[in-house]
C-alpha cells in the first residue's frame, strides 16, 4: 500500500469520528502506577515482534538552578553509563577513585577562590587530572549500550529539553525483561562515571553548535532577550562558565532532586503482554524508594511592555527572527496557534513561501513555529527568515509585518484551513505509525495534559478552529509590545 493510501485509509480510521476510535483504541492501553508515583503506560501492537521504550522525566533546562546551567543535559551524556554492576572492572575501587576527584576538585577550588600563586593551583589541577585518569582506569567503555546492542538493540539515545529529558531505543519482545533490568538499575544505581569527560564533549558541543554558528549565536541572543526573567531565556546547552564548573556533586544533587518515581512516566509500546509488563514493573521499579515532587517553577515572566530588538555582529549569510508572546500549551488558543503556523509555513503552499520565497524572491526560505523553545510555560510563537542575496533583514521584516496585517485584517480562505487542519492531523498520523512514536506521543500527553486521550481529543480542538479564531488571535497577541526581534549583520566596516 503506498504512502497516500496508508495515510487516507488511517484518516478515515481516525477522524472526524475521534471519540469513537478512541474507544476502541483505549481497549489495547493499559496505565498503571506504582505505589512509588512511577507511572507506565502500555501500548498492545503485536502486528511485529518489537517494543519500543520510552522513559519522559518531568525536568530539563528550565529546571537547572540559578549558575549550574546545562546541568539537566548533562544528564543526557551520563544517561548510558551504566550503574555499579555494568561499565565497571571493579565498583568498590572505582568508588573510591570517584570520591578521590571530587576531593581534589574540592581543593582546587578552595584555593582558586584565594588567587594566586599560580604555581599552587597549577599543582592542584595536575592532581586532578591524575585523580581522574585513576577513576577513569576502572571504567570499561560503552559496556552498557553494548549490552542493549547485543541482544538486538535499536535506536538508544536520549534528548534533553526545556520542560523534559527523555530516554529511549527498542528491543526484541522476547528481551523485553533486559530492559526493566537495564532502566531500573540505572535509575536505582546511577554512578557518576566519566562525568569530567562528558562535562568537557558538552562544552565542545557549545563551541560548536552556538559560538562556531551564525544561527545558533542568534537564537541563543532572541531568547535571553525575549524572556527576562523566566529560564526559557537560559541555553539548554548551558552558558559556558557555568558548564566549565560543573561538578558531579551537583549533577546527583539534581538526580536526587528530580528523578523521583513520581516524576517519571514511562512509555511501552509494541508487542507487549500488559499483565507480564505489569509484573517486571513492581518486581524491578516498585523497590525505587518514594521521595516527593520537586516544587513547581516559582518564576512568572512579566509583561513585556515595548518592542525588543538585538542585533548580532557576523559575517555571515543574515538571518532574522521575529517573535512574539505566547500562552502555555494549555491555553484555549493553543490549538490556534497551531493552525496558524501551518497557514504561514505549510511547505510550498504556506503564505511565507509562496510571498517571499516564490513571488517577491526576497528570502530563500521563510518558516514558522506555534511553540518556541517550548510550551508548558507561556512562549514564543517564531517566524524565522533567511533573506535572499541582495536583499535586506529590512526588507524581510517588513513583509513579515505586511502579511501579518492582512491575516488581521482579511480572514484566511475555507480552503487554506481545511488544508492546514488535515496535514496536521495527517503529521500526527506519521508519528503514531510506529512504536516509538506511540511511546512518545503517550508519554507527552500524560505529563503535560494529564491525560493520553488529549492525543485524540486535541485534533477535535484543531477541527473546530475558525477563520475568526485565527483573526482574533493574531489581532490580540502578534502586536508591537508582545514583540522581540533578533538579527544578524555584518560587522561594523566590513566589505567597505
Amino acid at each position: 500500500m503506498s504512502l497516500r493510501a496508508r495515510v487516507a485509509l488511517l484518516l478515515c480510521l481516525l477522524f472526524p469520528v475521534a471519540a469513537q476510535n478512541l474507544k476502541e483504541f483505549e481497549k489495547r492501553v493499559t496505565e498503571f502506577a506504582l505505589p512509588n508515583g512511577l507511572r507506565f503506560l502500555l501500548l498492545e501492537r503485536h502486528e511485529a515482534p518489537v517494543v519500543s521504550f520510552h522513559t519522559y522525566v518531568n525536568a530539563g533546562s528550565v529546571d537547572d538552578p540559578s549558575s549550574e546551567t546545562g546541568l539537566a543535559h548533562m544528564f543526557e551524556h551520563m544517561a548510558f553509563k551504566g550503574t555499579d554492576r555494568i561499565g565497571t572492572r571493579n565498583y568498590r575501587e572505582e568508588a573510591e577513585a570517584l570520591e578521590a576527584v571530587e576531593r581534589a576538585y574540592d581543593q582546587l577550588e578552595a584555593e582558586q577562590a584565594k588567587g594566586p600563586p599560580a604555581a599552587r593551583i597549577e599543582a592542584l589541577q595536575d592532581q586532578v587530572r591524575a585523580a581522574i585518569a585513576q577513576a577513569q582506569s576502572y571504567v570499561e567503555p560503552n559496556a552498557y549500550p553494548r549490552i542493549i546492542e547485543q541482544n538486538g538493540g535499536v535506536g538508544l539515545n536520549a534528548n534533553t529539553g526545556e520542560d523534559s529529558t527523555e530516554y529511549f531505543y527498542s528491543l526484541p519482545a522476547n528481551r523485553i525483561e533486559l530492559w526493566f533490568l537495564l532502566e531500573s538499575q540505572r535509575l536505582f544505581h546511577p554512578v557518576f562515571r566519566e562525568f569530567y569527560k562528558e562535562r568537557d564533549v558538552v562544552r565542545e558541543e557549545r563551541r560548536m553548535r552556538v559560538e562556531s554558528s551564525p544561527e545558533g549565536k542568534l537564537m541563543e541572543m532572541l531568547l535571553a532577550t525575549a524572556f527576562a526573567a523566566h529560564p526559557y531565556r537560559q541555553p539548554t546547552a548551558g552558558w559556558a562558565s557555568d558548564l566549565e564548573r560543573l561538578r558531579a556533586k551537583e549533577a546527583r544533587e539534581f538526580f536526587l532532586r528530580y528523578y523521583v518515581p513520581a516524576n517519571i512516566t514511562i512509555g511501552i509500546a509494541g508487542d507487549v503482554d500488559p499483565r507480564e509488563a505489569r509484573r517486571l514493573a513492581g518486581q524491578y521499579f516498585a523497590p525505587l524508594p518514594a521521595r516527593p515532587l520537586p516544587p513547581p517553577l516559582p518564576t512568572v515572566e512579566p509583561p513585556q511592555e515595548g518592542q525588543k530588538r538585538v542585533q548580532v555582529e557576523t559575517s555571515s549569510q543574515p538571518f532574522l527572527a521575529i517573535v512574539y508572546k505566547r500562552p502555555g500549551q494549555n491555553h484555549k488558543d493553543d490549538p490556534v496557534f497551531d493552525v496558524l503556523s501551518g497557514i504561514l509555513d505549510q511547505g510550498r503552499t504556506g503564505i511565507l513561501y509562496k510571498e517571499l520565497v516564490r513571488d517577491q524572491r526576497i528570502a530563500l526560505s521563510a518558516s514558522a513555529s506555534a511553540t518556541f523553545p517550548a510550551g508548558r510555560y507561556p512562549n514564543l510563537f517564531l517566524i524565522y527568515v533567511v533573506p535572499n542575496a541582495r536583499h535586506s533583514v529590512e526588507e524581510n521584516e517588513k513583509a513579515c509585518y505586511d502579511i501579518l496585517d492582512r491575516l488581521k485584517r482579511e480572514p484566511v480562505a475555507a480552503d487554506a484551513l481545511a488544508r492546514v487542519k488535515t496535514a496536521l492531523r495527517a503529521s500526527l498520523i506519521r508519528q503514531l505509525d510506529s512504536n516509538a512514536g506511540m511511546a512518545v506521543q503517550l508519554t507527552f500527553y500524560r505529563v503535560n495534559y494529564g491525560d493520553w486521550r488529549k492525543l485524540f481529543l486535541g485534533l477535535e480542538d484543531i477541527g473546530r478552529v475558525t477563520a475568526g479564531d485565527l483573526q482574533r488571535v493574531v489581532r490580540q497577541y502578534f502586536v508591537e509590545s508582545a514583540r522581540t526581534v533578533a538579527y544578524t549583520s555584518a560587522p561594523k566596516g566590513e566589505g567597505k
